[in-house]
């Protein structure tokens, strides 16, 4: 995600790669830098800035092929900063391969953005940053969406994930200031929230509560302004089916249930050491399906070692009867540090790429079939703008839907007129309620009625 406006003085061009966790650290540094005016022309920039991402090789490759292009591009004079999981994990290594670099930061120092900067120095803090509520952040792509961290590390020890060698331990940030920086945000006019962290269900236990996300929506429920929010990243052996029961009670938070889950076999499950077993691990499942309006995200890795035909075959019957909303699958990679690394039973690429392909052509069924269960119903959406598509589509969001990663709604129709006949302008960031009328691709079409 890149973001822009321009300025003849100081200008800072800034991209976040990765996930929304590192989003808001992009937006802490935006703050830190808040006399730089942002500009979409990175080569007229005084300031160049990539939010790396070190999870997987592909986002390895994009982090790098990136900041190499925006060094091509820049400026003599400009000062180019690699921040961000991929600095950290390979700090001594880019240091001596990329000499193109002047400032290299890790995950530890985004609140000192503009000293390094400044300075143009360099420097990893060993403790990784959370943004609290005293970080000024510039919350980026949307006039009433934020996200929100709630923690940082992770205690879990998945075998084909190097996010805690990096990262370290689960962190949490306290209940007091996550309440604080929320009230804060509504106050600027922000309605919707995802809150996210590695491990959002493990909120709070580093500090002694096995219920700090329960803790969290009671609190969330009490904030005035808020009109929704959602939970991105649950973990299967500190989800409860308590946990499903309070978020489908809440009045704020929706129905949305995100829970990567990566396989669904015993003898996988304990490859992977994700924890759960698996009857107790479709008991939560079926737990949030049966909730009303229930809305069901997950995430695959295909081909991990040690995976036979007959767990394949048994993860993608799994997903053609669960019928998730929405899920994504990964091809595994192996990830140096971590346990599945050093494994004996690595599997072809070719086999591993197969197995990907065969889950994925499940899930866009899947997910068809879960856009074609809407035609015809009613419910809310947030109105975000004008559409890329066409100029007379305008753009718009299931309200239980997180951002960018759930789909889009055309709006072609608005029932809604003012007493002298005219059509009501709709309002962007404003909930509507609309009907959908037809499923066109995989967008589907709305007219609006209150």
């Amino acid at each position: 995600m890149k973001f822009t406006t321009q300025n003849p003085q100081k200008s800072l061009h800034l991209v976040s790669l990765g996930c929304t966790k590192n989003l808001v650290d992009s937006e802490v540094m935006l703050g830190k830098l808040s006399d730089y005016t942002m500009t979409d022309d990175s080569a007229t920039a005084d300031v160049i800035i990539v939010n790396t991402c070190g999870f997987i090789d592909s986002a390895k490759e994009e982090s790098i092929n990136t900041i190499l292009n925006l060094h091509d591009e820049r400026k003599e004079q400009s000062v180019l900063v690699m921040a961000g999981c991929l600095s950290e994990r390979y700090k001594e290594d880019l240091q001596k391969e990329l000499p193109e670099i002047d400032v290299f930061t890790g995950v530890g120092d985004y609140d000192k953005i503009d000293e390094l900067v400044n300075e143009k120095r360099s420097n990893f803090t060993n403790e990784v940053f959370l943004a609290n509520d005293t970080n000024e952040r510039v919350i980026t792509g949307s006039s009433y969406h934020a996200y929100v961290k709630l923690s940082e590390g992770c205690n879990q020890a998945c075998s084909f994930c190097a996010i805690p060698s990096f990262k370290g331990k689960l962190h949490s940030r306290t209940l007091e200031s996550l309440v604080k920086e929320v009230k804060a945000l509504v106050k600027k006019g922000f309605t919707d929230f995802s809150f996210v962290s590695q491990d959002s269900s493990s909120f709070l236990r580093d500090l002694g509560h096995k219920d700090g996300l329960e803790q969290l929506i009671t609190e969330v429920d009490k904030i005035e302004g808020i009109k929704t929010s959602r939970i991105l990243y649950l973990y299967p052996s500190t989800t409860t089916l308590d946990l499903i029961d309070k978020i489908a009670d809440s009045k704020i938070f929706q129905n949305y249930f995100d829970m990567p889950l990566q396989h669904i076999t015993p003898s996988m499950l304990k490859i992977m050491k994700r924890g759960k077993g698996v009857e107790k691990l479709i008991e939560l499942m079926d737990h949030m399906k049966s909730k009303p309006n229930s809305f069901v995200r997950t995430t695959f890795i295909a081909g991990h070692p040690g995976e036979s035909i007959e767990d394949h075959e048994a993860l993608c019957k799994y997903i053609e009867e669960y019928k998730f909303d929405r899920a994504n699958v990964f091809s595994y990679s192996t990830e140096e540090g971590t346990h599945a690394a050093k494994s004996d039973h690595l599997i072809d690429q070719e086999i591993i790429d197969d197995r990907a392909d065969e889950i994925g052509a499940i899930i866009a069924n899947t997910t068809q079939e879960s856009l074609e269960a809407e035609v015809g119903k009613t419910f809310d959406v947030y109105v975000d703008g004008e559409s890329d598509e066409h100029e007379y589509l305008l753009s718009a969001r299931k309200t239980i839907w997180a951002p960018d990663i759930d789909g889009e709604i055309y709006i072609n129709d608005n029932e809604l007129f003012e007493e002298n006949g005219d059509q009501t302008q709709l309002k962007f960031g404003q909930i509507y309620t609309v009907t959908i009328t037809e499923l066109v691709g995989d967008k589907l079409i709305a007219r609006v009625i209150k």
